[in-house]
């Protein structure tokens, strides 16, 4: 709650009580005996020079008192904002840990109860893919965590030989083996210059990039890599032809832990493309999204790095 500043409040009423006690004075309240005669009132001058003054420094006063109001309700809603942001992270987390659990309990259970083979086989199988999920979902956590305490290498990234790398090790991922990935690099009139910035980070990024588009398009899609220059940036972007992306989810899909609607069958963290976001705004870069469902259906990434000054 605003308190009250009475040092102030005496600043701006002192004026008004000079200029009263001066007009009183001039017009001989105190002393009725006028010793000067003054063609203009110098009392009524007092008078009105002191309501003058007093306006003015109420008025700085009062400007002073909105702005810090204005600046408290900025700050109380921006924690409330973050504290609703924390409850709704919680939440998701609660959801995504809860489910591989659910999970790898049936599983267990299964096999302790039955004696069937293939019964076995596949509770087995299930129990692996569950573990694999919580220890995907954990090791994303710990990724994001370590961004917030780390403090990133900078140093010349080569784009070019950066992106052959990511899309070498895409096309090897055997869940996608024969999968269309194509990396399309512009060499005219020169070659890309460097980036400044981590190289794993960068291609940590760009490979959750890549793997997304894999898994949410089928055998007869294609996934496009592109890098070319934009005047003092460097353009990376990452295009497939899959089924798309919802255009009301298209602003959340960067939140942690946000899976949308065509996401809930497939696996996943929820935290890959949040990760991708951080480590591009931690480069200075941006990165935008645009999808279709409809006609030539597809998802593109698009990633805005600055290039190096030197």
């Amino acid at each position: 709650m605003y308190k009250k500043n009475w040092t102030v409040l005496i600043l701006i009423f002192l004026p008004l009580v000079l200029g009263a006690l001066a007009s009183s004075l001039a017009q001989g309240i105190w002393n009725p005996v006028p010793l000067l005669v003054f063609k203009i009132d110098v009392g009524m001058v007092a008078f009105v020079s002191g309501v003058f003054v007093t306006l003015l420094f109420g008025v700085a006063y009062l400007s002073g008192w909105i702005r810090e109001r204005k600046a408290q309700r900025v700050i109380e809603q921006s924690l409330q904002e973050s504290e609703q942001g924390r409850q709704r992270f919680i939440r998701r987390l609660d959801h995504e840990i809860k489910n591989p659990l659910t999970g790898l309990r049936a599983a267990l259970v299964n096999l302790q109860e039955t004696h069937d083979s293939e019964e076995r086989q596949r509770a087995s199988e299930n129990a692996s893919r569950a573990m694999e999920r919580l220890t995907r979902l954990l090791n994303d956590l710990r990724k994001l965590s370590d961004l917030e305490e780390r403090s990133i290498e900078r140093m010349p990234v080569d784009i070019p030989e950066l992106l052959d790398d990511v899309v070498a090790a895409a096309r090897a991922l055997p869940a996608y083996a024969g999968r269309s990935v194509n990396l399309l690099i512009t060499k005219v009139p020169a070659p890309l210059p460097p980036v400044i910035g981590d190289r794993d980070l960068l291609g940590l990024a760009v490979y959750n990039l890549v793997e997304n588009a894999l898994k949410f398009t089928s055998a007869k899609d294609s996934v496009e890599v592109r890098a070319l220059e934009d005047g003092k940036a460097i353009l990376v972007e990452v295009a497939d032809s899959g089924a798309g992306i919802p255009s009301d989810e298209l602003s959340r899909i960067f939140e942690e832990l946000y899976r949308g609607s065509n996401a809930r069958s497939t696996e996943g963290s929820g935290l890959g493309l949040a990760l991708v976001n951080r480590i591009i705004s931690l480069h200075g870069g941006q990165i935008e999204v645009r999808s279709r469902q409809d006609g030539p259906r597809g998802t593109v990434f698009t990633v805005r790095l600055p290039e190096s000054k030197g």
